[in-house]
Order: C-alpha cells, then structure tokens, then sequence
C-alpha cells in the first residue's frame, strides 16, 4: 500500500485504528495499479451526492484486511446473524439496545 500524506479517515481492523486515504487522488494511489482504471469509471460516472459513499467503499478497499473484514459483516448479516447490531429505532432514552443473533 502507498504511503498516505493527505487527508485520512480512520476505521478499525482488528481492533486497531487504521488510517485509510479520504482524497480522489490518495484512494487511486493507493489501490493495486489492476483496480485504477475501475476506481476512475465508477468516481468519474457518480452523482456527487453519493460521492462519499462511494470513495468510501474504495478507501476501505485500499486495506484489504478491512475489505475482508466488511465482506465478512456483509455475509454474516445475509445470513440472518444480526448479533451485535443497534437498531437505532429501537433507542430508548438513548440507550441502545443490543439483537441477538437472528433478530429482526
């Protein structure tokens, strides 16, 4: 992975605090050169509304643990293992109220 010089938003692999690159141009330097040209379409066809949304998804690509790690969450909520997971509508008097595994 590139070194990352400008802007950066945080996540967490593993439990530690990793930075990722939050520019157009740090993302693109910092992905493997096969992906580039796929990062330039998708950013240069979306809608700047869903601008963050998208280089957000691509920052966490540019650490493939913390890709792996969001495709695991993803396959572990699709198939019904809701443990760990805040329904904010459910909230009450700001407590936040935990699912256990196959909740709804």
């Amino acid at each position: 992975m590139a070194e990352i010089t400008e802007a950066t938003w945080a996540t967490y692999v593993d439990g530690e605090r990793v930075e990722l690159p939050a520019t157009i141009d740090g993302i693109r330097a910092a992905l493997p050169a096969q992906q580039r040209g796929e990062f330039d379409t998708e950013v240069g066809s979306t809608p700047a509304n869903e601008l963050p949304r998208v280089l957000g998804h691509w920052a966490l690509r540019t650490h493939p643990q913390a890709w792996d790690e969001v495709e695991a969450e993803f396959a572990r909520l699709e198939a019904g293992d809701y443990s760990g997971v805040v329904f904010l509508e459910d909230d009450v008097d700001g407590e936040h109220q935990e699912q256990g595994e196959g909740a709804a």
